[in-house]
Parts: structure tokens; sequence; C-alpha cells
């Protein structure tokens, strides 16, 4: 459902969550601790930080990292910068025409759950979702590998 851009911000920010607000990575760093390719991550990375999601500091000191303001962004903030949004409008089997007046064959399994899925993706913050999955999954070590 999401793009690799997509889900490859996702990982990165919720690796910068986890971290000390002071802790400053590069794009390079954050593609080896998460294994992804870091050409396509620092693009990623820059993308994020110019649609305010994240931020950064040039110099030796520098790197990525999350403010107070950042943390409070929601996890639909991050794919709206990444992915096209209008792909959680569409059917789930691909219809053109699938609406509550003209269901495809899942619809109603379908849409109870697409809505439960973007609400909680537009209102829980980086934070809560950083916090419950390091609650749930005892640690963040899963979702960067």
């Amino acid at each position: 459902m999401l793009t690799k851009s997509s889900k490859y911000s996702i990982r990165a920010v919720l690796f910068l969550a986890s971290k000390e607000k002071t802790d400053r990575f590069s794009a390079k760093e954050i593609a080896e601790i998460l294994k992804i390719p870091a050409p396509f991550l620092a693009k990623t990375l820059q993308e994020l930080v110019r649609k305010t999601i994240i931020s950064s500091i040039k110099g030796p000191n520098g790197g990525f990292f999350l403010t107070d303001k950042d943390r409070e962004k929601s996890i639909f903030d991050i794919i709206k910068c990444t992915d096209d949004i209008n792909k959680f409008d569409n059917c789930f089997l691909g219809q053109n025409e699938c609406n509550d007046e003209n269901p495809c064959v899942v619809h109603h399994l379908y849409s109870p759950f697409k809505v439960k899925l973007i609400k909680k993706l537009k209102t829980k913050t980086i934070t809560e979702m950083s916090e419950e999955y390091l609650r749930d999954n005892k640690s963040l070590k899963k979702i960067w590998m």
C-alpha cells in the first residue's frame, strides 16, 4: 500500500524518535542502521526537512534529528510528504467506482479498517507511535531491520 519512500521515511523518523533530542545522525548512519540505500534515504530525509517534518543542522556536529515540535507531527504527515495520499481513497480491489452506494465485494470489510487506520495515522503523534511500539515490542530494533 505504501511506497518504499514512505516506509523508509517512517522507519527513519521512528528511529530518530527513539533517540535523545540532542542526538544527530547523518543520512549514511541512519541508512546503515536501518539497512536502507543511503542515497535514496538522503533524498527522502531532505524532503522531510523541506516539509518541516524533521530537522537538520549542517556541519561537523550536524545531522538529522527531531525537535519537540517535530515529535508532535503524525505518521500521516510523513506519508503526505512522501506518498500519494489519494491512494487511501482507492478501492481495495482497484475498481473505479467503489463507495458505500456502489461497493465492491470487500468494501464493507475493508472500509472500517481503512477509516480506523487513517484516523490512527492522523491523530497519533510520532512520539506516541514510537512509545506505543516500544511498549508493545520492547525494542524499536525490530522496525529497524
